[in-house]
């Protein structure tokens, strides 16, 4: 899992569906070796971004409600949040530059 603060079902609704700014939620497992090599890639965007979007991870193990309730079938799934709601889904090991392509134009960046 990423070196970034986590989201559990309990923070959830806190954390990221009242969260004033953008939120990007990794969910991962520390079994899962593409969420392994896509790490440092969130890490890097988290930097990036700071101040401008909150950047979690969430254990997909540990908190089943979530990853049912957001329909999560696979990982590593990255979900966009915008004033609490889902914008935008990656799933699977992708790139920066698509995950840029796919979310700057819902940030604005």
């Amino acid at each position: 899992m990423a070196n970034l603060a986590e989201v559990t079902d309990a923070t959830f609704e806190e954390v990221v569906k009242n969260s004033k700014i953008p939120v990007l939620l990794d969910f991962g497992a520390t079994w899962c070796h593409p969420c392994k090599q896509l790490d440092p890639i969130v890490e890097e965007l988290a930097q990036e971004w700071e101040g401008q979007v909150k950047v979690f991870t969430l254990d997909i193990d540990s908190n089943l409600e979530t990853t049912m309730q957001m329909g999560v079938m696979g990982v590593p799934t990255l979900i966009l949040f915008i004033n609490g709601e889902p914008v935008e889904r990656l799933t699977g090991y992708v790139p920066k530059k698509k995950i840029l392509n796919k979310l700057n134009p819902h940030l604005g960046l």
